[in-house]
């Protein structure tokens, strides 16, 4: 019996051509055990039964068209094929797609996102602005030639005519459209209006996909204007919708939501005048029997007559007036001769009684003169300031003598 031999890396090489010709384009359905997200953006995990397992691996190219992320113990169905690296012997699953087993990867990905944003607080109730009931400027984030941006202008043009309308225009569809919506909700925040509505028409999950897009939460998440989502039908209820300050079910619905009709304003303002001026009549009608009601207190109250008494008793008291200050007056004049001489005796009394006064005082000074206290013949004696009897003056000693009316300086030269 004859046998081939051949090295350990032809029968690799061999096992690698075998495996990846017979294995390609292969579904693998099976629960993942163990999952890896590499920093270079590879994805590295396992698929398991009840018997066995197999390492498989995701290049970033593919993961980043991913919707939902893997988790462990979640039930999958990957597409790829088999691939062997010859210089360990080892093969794996090198896979291009992962589907959730038994539920759209769409499906999937949209609970995930709607948790992950719960959580974060995103869909709070107390966190959602109000949308304004006076609007005077908003903007519009859509597609410029969309059948939605023609229906929200024409209702527009239906309901509030006056309104100041900005048109952003942006992808609404397709792998960019995420990406361009958020800067385009960026730079509507920035344009100072009341309110800013995103949205788009119907289509299918894939269609409406950009607007369950985690960058798009955000951007409507962190905008200070409020915003309302429009997106799709009544039936397409959205990530965006679960975020924005308000959710219309439709483009149109979101304009007749927000804005006034002006039809009924008018009604209403019409409703409101013939209300004003059946009310002025009311008041007008109380006011006037109220007059009539007044007019006759006054007749009956007869103000001529009153007026008439008041003139009576203003004349008596001018009278009686007239008559006490005639005798006030008289009484004051025969009183004025007996005041007048009170007056010059009084004034001729207290002149006398200072003249006394005076003289008194002036013989006072007189008397109290210190210059007239010295008898003629006397003067006062002091040596250096020091009054001294003149015994006890010194032969040859110097003292002074002053009188009240002169000062000398002597020499005593003897003393008798």
């Amino acid at each position: 019996m004859s046998e081939i031999m051949m090295s350990v890396s032809s029968l690799n090489t061999k096992i690698k051509s075998l495996l990846e010709a017979t294995f390609m384009h292969t579904l693998v359905e099976g629960e993942v055990a163990s999952v890896t997200y590499h920093t270079s953006g590879h994805l590295y995990f396992s698929i398991k039964d009840d018997k066995s397992s197999i390492k498989c691996v995701m290049w970033r190219s593919s993961v980043v068209r991913m919707k939902f992320r893997i988790e462990k113990g979640m039930h999958i169905v990957v597409e790829g094929s088999v691939s062997v690296y010859t210089p360990r012997g080892e093969y794996q699953f090198q896979t291009v797609r992962i589907e959730p087993y038994g539920q759209g990867a769409l499906a999937l990905a949209y609970e995930q996102l709607k948790k992950k944003l719960k959580q974060k607080g995103y869909f709070d109730a107390e966190r959602k602005k109000a949308i304004p009931k006076h609007i005077q400027k908003i903007v519009l984030v859509t597609a410029k030639e969309s059948a939605a941006l023609h229906d929200m202008l024409k209702i527009i043009q239906q309901r509030w005519a006056l309104l100041d309308v900005v048109i952003v225009d942006t992808l609404v569809q397709g792998d960019e459209a995420s990406f361009q919506i958020a800067r385009s909700l960026h730079y509507a925040d920035t344009l100072g209006a009341d309110v800013v509505v995103v949205g788009r028409g119907g289509g299918s999950a894939e269609d409406l996909w950009s607007f369950n897009e985690e960058r798009i939460a955000d951007a409507i998440f962190h905008m200070q204007t409020p915003v309302v989502s429009a997106v799709g039908h009544e039936v397409d209820v959205l990530i965006s919708d679960f975020v924005a300050d308000l959710r219309a079910p439709t483009p149109s619905a979101a304009m007749e939501m927000i804005l006034p009709d002006s039809r009924e304003l008018l009604y209403m303002l019409n409703e409101l005048n013939e209300r004003y001026h059946y009310t002025i009549a009311q008041k007008l009608q109380q006011l006037i029997q109220n007059l009539k009601h007044i007019e006759a207190l006054v007749l009956r109250s007869s103000p001529t007559r009153k007026l008439q008494e008041i003139t009576i008793q203003f004349i008596r008291l001018e009278n009686e007036f007239k008559r006490v200050m005639a005798y006030k007056l008289e009484h004051y004049e025969s009183i004025i001769p007996t005041l007048v001489k009170q007056y010059h005796h009084t004034i001729t009394f207290v002149l006398e009684k200072k003249l006394q006064n005076l003289m008194f005082m002036e013989q006072k000074i007189v008397t109290n003169n210190p210059k007239l206290q010295c008898r003629d013949g006397w003067a006062k004696t002091s040596v250096e300031g020091k009054i001294v009897t003149l015994s006890e003056l010194k032969i040859n000693q110097k003292f002074i003598l002053e009188d009240a009316f002169a000062k000398i300086e002597a020499l005593c030269l003897n003393k008798i």
